[in-house]
């Protein structure tokens, strides 16, 4: 068992959580559910059979099938750990097997469109309460889960207006249990943030990739052997959940659009500068955007390079 990050409770937080879908979060929550005692009983569900059954091999959960209407049966929380795109499917699957007063939520990157897509299924009596975990890495699958991916990372809550107060409490504890620190803010909030915090990095991660690969003058093989830390954190980025990500661009379309709108036109000031030999410009730019560097290491999000490089 790996080490603790968190006292393993003596009575479980809910007395049965189902989670749907078992890839790098969904696989993850269920680690940190059963080490840390969450809740009295895990089960998991994922469409596809070779997943299940991995899965099932790992012993993640209690019970793992394909069905994720089976597996909500009597659930008190629902995670839904899919893809954006298919969050509103998996709602009307399950709506009919939902035990009155439960918690439904979800981790995905894109919270407006979620909402809009979840809540018109779920019957009265059980309570929505989207969240999402910011946290990752570019492996997916039952194999790549961890139950420490959660620890000093931030959670989003993003609960409608109507939103039960007492669910909301119930939902934040259970991510604070894991060790993540939460917060709360509306979803239109939420998607405008993350668009120039993680989708647009994303976004410029997967072209940069694809440009280097396009280039005739250099092979592939040179672009892999001379990468700088520069562009190996690039592909890092960009090796990450292709179905996830299109689901995520095509869902927060609208914030993706503005803050590469933006992004657009400070890079055009940059252009200019380099072009004219405006050393002024690019000095005051890149000193500015230092400082924001060091603030996310201070907070902890991030290791300073040299803790990196002492491994």
């Amino acid at each position: 068992m790996a080490e603790s990050f968190a006292p393993v409770r003596t009575t479980p937080l809910v007395g049965r959580i189902a989670i749907i879908g078992m890839g790098l979060i969904g696989s993850s929550l269920a680690r940190a559910a059963r080490e840390l005692n969450l809740a009295g009983q895990i089960a998991a569900a994922d469409r596809d059979p070779a997943v299940a059954a991995r899965a099932r091999a790992l012993g993640l959960a209690d019970t793992v099938s394909q069905s994720a209407a089976e597996a909500v049966a009597m659930a008190d929380l629902v995670i839904l750990c899919v893809p954006v795109g298919i969050c509103g499917q998996v709602a009307e699957q399950i709506a009919g097997s939902l035990k009155p007063g439960a918690i439904v939520s979800d981790v995905g990157s894109v919270k407006a469109a979620v909402l809009e897509q979840v809540a018109p299924h779920l019957p009265a009596g059980v309570h929505f309460v989207p969240a999402h975990p910011v946290a990752g890495t570019e492996h997916s699958g039952p194999d790549a889960g961890f139950s420490s991916l959660f620890l000093n990372r931030w959670c989003i809550l993003t609960p409608p207006d109507d939103a039960d107060a007492a669910a909301v409490q119930r939902l934040r504890a259970f991510w604070e249990a894991m060790g993540a620190i939460v917060e709360v803010m509306t979803p239109q909030h939420h998607d405008l943030v993350l668009a120039i915090t993680s989708h647009l990095p994303h976004l410029i991660a997967y072209n940069i990739v694809g440009t280097a690969n396009d280039l005739e003058a250099v092979t592939q093989s040179e672009v892999i052997k001379f990468s700088a830390g520069g562009f190996r954190d690039f592909t890092r980025i960009a090796a990450s959940d292709p179905t996830m990500w299109r689901d995520v661009f095509l869902h927060n379309k609208e914030a993706v659009l503005e803050m590469l709108g933006r992004f657009s036109e400070d890079l055009s000031v940059l252009t200019r500068a380099i072009r004219f030999g405006d050393g002024e410009t690019l000095h005051k730019h890149f000193t500015r955007t230092r400082a924001i560097r060091r603030g996310i290491v201070s907070l902890g999000q991030d290791k300073p390079e040299t803790e990196k490089l002492k491994g």
